[in-house]
């Protein structure tokens, strides 16, 4: 059975066949999801779909494209939302440097006051970087972000920084680029990272793997991201898949 730790099943892509999605994603043997909420409005579609859903989960956090819209009020909703006993994690949160709508010192601020909320609630958080490695490094070791752990989301870094990451209780998450031909640092880091430190994921809509590469990515896609990691680290499909979903639900604090 397979744990797909990152999906926007809120996404506007999904409307109107998300039932058959989901309906997919159990076909394939996925037994597990994470809904990531990165707005006010994608917050309340991930809350609605985790609601509704047994095996849905929710994660709840301001994105950093959209830091300069985070207001006071909001974090004290995430705190509040916290308490939700469906959410299991607080993010997407972080750094993107590709995209400028929000200034870097303001994306600084918002990933800091959500790494403190997460302290404070015990939360583990997951972490959007894009373009902004050694940044993202720092400020987690700057504000101990040891302490709650999560998840460094669609990793497309280098071994190096996945073992920083790792320093600081963070998994390792793999998504679609891990199976593409010309993909060569995700690839490294699956075969480097232990794997009891290795999540997947689809991060669907975004990024299908190889052969839908450039279509609507969607959960039952997720079992290509794991055939491709057993392959690269020479070990049986099974073994992955197993591993990998202790591991989310561990992360997760999923049945404790």
């Amino acid at each position: 059975m397979l744990f797909d730790t990152h999906v926007h099943l809120n996404a506007d892509q999904f409307e109107g066949d998300v039932k058959d999605v989901i309906e997919r994603a159990q076909q394939a043997g996925v037994e597990g999801m994470v809904v990531v909420g990165f707005d006010e409005k994608t917050i309340k579609g991930a809350l609605h779909l985790a609601e509704s859903y047994d095996f849905l989960y929710a994660a709840v956090g301001w994105h950093p494209v959209e830091a300069i819209d985070m207001t006071d009020d909001h974090l004290a909703w995430l705190e509040e939302l916290a308490t939700h006993p469906k959410v299991v994690a607080l993010g997407e949160m972080g750094l993107d440097y590709y995209w400028e709508k929000s200034p870097k010192d303001v994306q600084k601020e918002v990933f800091r006051k959500q790494i403190r909320l997460a302290k404070k609630v015990n939360l583990p958080i997951i972490i959007h970087n894009r373009e902004a490695d050694q940044d993202i490094v720092d400020l987690l070791k700057e504000e101990d972000a040891k302490e709650v752990g999560g998840i460094m989301h669609c990793f497309g870094g280098s071994v190096e920084i996945a073992t920083e990451c790792l320093k600081m209780n963070f998994y390792i998450s793999l998504g679609g680029p891990v199976t593409f031909k010309n993909a060569k640092r995700p690839k490294e880091v699956a075969k480097a990272v232990p794997l009891e430190r290795l999540l997947i994921e689809t991060d669907c809509p975004y990024l299908a793997p190889h052969p839908y590469r450039g279509k609507r990515n969607e959960p039952a896609y997720v079992k290509l991201v794991a055939e491709e990691i057993a392959a690269l680290k020479e070990i049986s499909y099974e073994e992955l898949a197993k591993k990998t979903t202790e591991n989310a639900k561990k992360c997760f604090g999923i049945n404790r």
